[in-house]
């Protein structure tokens, strides 16, 4: 009986020893990213993706800039949401994308503009967040400005001060803030056509020994949790299915 007893509790041992902890860091980003205990639809997907493969995830929240340098320098594992850029991809290595983000200009509600191309933003101030991706187009256009925020919420407030004359931001994500924010959603518009659709994806630096191996764990239990229906199921939950 003695031995049995020492064979189980070698077993259980043994499958706790298997499980390795990732930790992911990236800011405030609701309803993909968000404070408190429900930390967003992100971080529930990449729980029960890397959850199959026999992860824990520890989620931390800090500002963008400083969780892309974390992760590109291999000290932090994950970011849970990332847009590719060709610079990125010096340094990153993405996940097979899991969502997409529909890229819309926010303007003043009455304000008549409506985008239709690069050359549409002439002479405009649009206002960006700082280090995060809008596309290699975007970012080196010469004909309008971009200033720069820390936040979303940061450049709406800019927005309906005058200090900008629009901003830009996933719908889903621009609504969640604003109204998070105790901002009045009347007060924006935004416009029909969009700067781009992008696919989110998870990332991990080339400098992190473990990184190609992590992504791989999560491709995995993405496509697993696609199947039997976990993912549809954590998207009704936030309303984005």
């Amino acid at each position: 009986m003695k031995r049995v007893l020492a064979l189980i509790l070698g077993l259980l041992l043994a499958c706790t020893a298997q499980a390795e902890t990732v930790i992911a860091a990236q800011d405030p980003w609701p309803p993909f990213i968000q404070q408190g205990a429900d930390s967003g639809l992100s971080i529930s997907l990449l729980k029960a993706a890397m959850k199959r493969g026999g992860y824990d995830i520890e989620f931390k929240l800090m500002p963008w800039n400083r969780a892309l340098n974390e992760v590109k320098n291999g000290k932090l594992d994950l970011l849970p949401g990332a847009w590719y850029t060709d610079e990125r991809s010096n340094y990153l290595i993405y996940s097979d994308p899991y969502v997409q983000n529909s890229i819309k200009f926010i303007k003043k509600k009455n304000d008549p503009f409506e985008y239709d191309g690069l050359k549409s933003l002439s002479g405009k101030k649009v206002g960006i967040v700082s280090g995060y991706g809008y596309g290699d187009d975007f970012s080196k256009a010469d004909n309008f400005s971009r200033p720069e925020a820390g936040s979303v919420e940061a450049n709406i407030k800019k927005l309906l001060s005058g200090r900008i004359d629009l901003t830009l931001e996933d719908e889903i994500v621009a609504k969640s803030v604003i109204k998070k924010s105790g901002l009045d959603l009347g007060a924006v518009g935004f416009t029909a056509q969009g700067l781009s659709v992008n696919n989110l994806h998870v990332a991990t630096g080339k400098a992190n020994p473990r990184g190609q191996k992590i992504i791989d764990a999560y491709n995995k239990g993405l496509a697993a949790i696609k199947a039997d229906g976990t993912y549809d199921q954590i998207l009704a939950e936030y309303g984005v299915k």
